[in-house]
């Protein structure tokens, strides 16, 4: 969220804007207030704002035609309307009209200020779209996607070729390969790049959590819910919605995505009125969906669904190649630390390793060296011990694995190699796989991993 959150108070009662300005000057809040909607929609036109609190009734303009105003002028600005308790319809036909929220007068502090702050959250999220597009987008259209390996080759031209449709697309691969990278860049190479890109993680949140982050709220609709909520389907609204961790939803879900995929509308929580969406879905997932589904875990009507294109992302070992050049990118990103280099011996170490948790923890080593190390140049005997005992790739190995293997034995045994490198620190061990810790330990028990001395 920006460092100062500004917000536009309207209202033309003297007294109301007095009391909203008191309860809201608060950092990072920084408040303004219009008379009239003749004023407001001036200063909006002179200044951006993150929220607008608009009373319905005005003596110039209703909040209805600011809100219209609004959205045909293409002011960016998240409205949130005032109403009176009869004016429920007319908060209604705000909320069709692109309105955040509402809010019934007389207000409580707390609704009031937690509306206002998820309000310019979706503000922030918005920006932070936009300036991830012009930051990392490259003049083909494509964030930087590092490696010239024919691994990385194949999966760059699978992007060109699936963005410019609206067809659902699932990206494959173990965690820490990239594959929300690779979901951002097809959207930003699809005709949707200038609407919003909103992520999830299906496998970190309870069924009743997921329900309402997906599918938004109506206020009252349960315990603790004091205000209405736009879910992320409606965030998404004519951009692209990237379902992370598809393979952890429960069946329940599963069964409330697909009715939204299959008819393309969405119901909010409490509510019994259903609106259409326009919404591209990218879907992730590490498991094998197709065996999920054989073994009923997964649904196969949902699989079809979403699985349109399938996008298989690499391992890291599977392109050993572009190691040197993922390091050196890393080096040279913004957020790197002191300069810094890796000897001969050093570079075939990390080439040689397996990297179980992929792209993550080689980023993770690198900017760990940056910090920690003393000097500018790294050498093998710096590298961490499972490092140091990779198996250069040239020297001979009596592993003779069978050329396919079921992808729940490549799992079980990703899972237990991470969890034997962290030494069975499970918090550090699931930040690695990009799960929480609570998956982790079912996978503990599902793969019947057991700690050896």
């Amino acid at each position: 969220m920006p460092d100062a959150i500004h917000v536009l108070v309207v209202d033309d009662d003297p007294d109301v804007r007095g009391l909203l300005t008191a309860v809201l000057s608060r950092p990072p809040l920084s408040v303004v207030d219009a008379r009239s909607g003749g004023e407001a929609m001036e200063r909006l036109a002179r200044a951006e704002f993150d929220v607008a609190l608009v009373d319905v009734h005005l003596p110039d303009h209703s909040g209805l035609d600011i809100l219209r105003w609004a959205r045909e002028s293409d002011v960016d600005v998240e409205m949130i309307v005032l109403t009176g308790n009869a004016d429920v319809e007319t908060a209604v036909e705000a909320m069709r009209l692109g309105a955040y929220d509402f809010i019934t007068k007389p207000w409580k502090n707390p609704e009031l200020l937690e509306v206002v702050a998820k309000a310019a959250e979706k503000k922030a999220l918005r920006r932070e779209n936009s300036v991830l597009k012009e930051v990392i987008t490259r003049r083909d259209g494509l964030p930087t996607i590092v490696g010239t390996s024919g691994a990385v080759k194949d999966v760059l031209n699978m992007i060109a070729r699936v963005a410019a449709s609206d067809s659902p697309v699932l990206v494959h691969g173990e965690s820490g390969t990239g594959k929300e990278l690779i979901a951002r860049s097809i959207h930003l190479r699809s005709p949707r790049a200038g609407r919003p890109f909103v992520s999830i993680n299906c496998g970190a949140l309870t069924d009743t959590l997921l329900e309402t982050e997906l599918f938004g709220h109506r206020k009252g609709a349960f315990s603790g819910a004091v205000t209405s909520r736009v879910g992320l389907f409606e965030a998404a609204n004519g951009g692209t919605l990237f379902l992370d961790e598809i393979g952890e939803m429960s069946p329940a879900m599963q069964v409330r995505l697909l009715r939204t995929l299959d008819s393309g509308e969405i119901r909010r929580v409490g509510e019994e009125r259903a609106f259409h969406v326009d919404v591209r879905i990218v879907a992730a997932t590490a498991k094998d969906l197709t065996r999920e589904a054989s073994e009923g875990r997964f649904r196969w009507d949902l699989f079809y669904r979403v699985s349109t294109v399938v996008v298989d992302v690499p391992a890291l070992r599977q392109r050993r190649d572009d190691i040197p050049l993922l390091v050196q990118h890393f080096l040279a990103s913004p957020r790197s630390g002191k300069p810094l280099a890796f000897a001969r011996d050093a570079m075939e170490r990390l080439v040689a390793y397996d990297w179980p948790g992929n792209i993550r923890e080689l980023r993770n080593l690198v900017e760990r060296l940056q910090i920690l190390h003393e000097g500018t140049e790294v050498r093998a005997a710096d590298l961490p011990s499972e490092l140091r005992r990779a198996r250069e790739p040239s020297e001979p190995t009596d592993e003779r694995e069978p050329a396919l293997v079921p992808l729940a034995d490549v799992e079980r045994r990703h899972v237990e190699r991470v969890l034997t490198a962290t030494g069975w620190n499970k918090a550090r061990a699931a930040r690695v796989l990009e799960v929480d810790v609570k998956t982790l330990n079912k996978k503990i028990r599902d793969f019947n991993i057991v700690r050896r001395a």
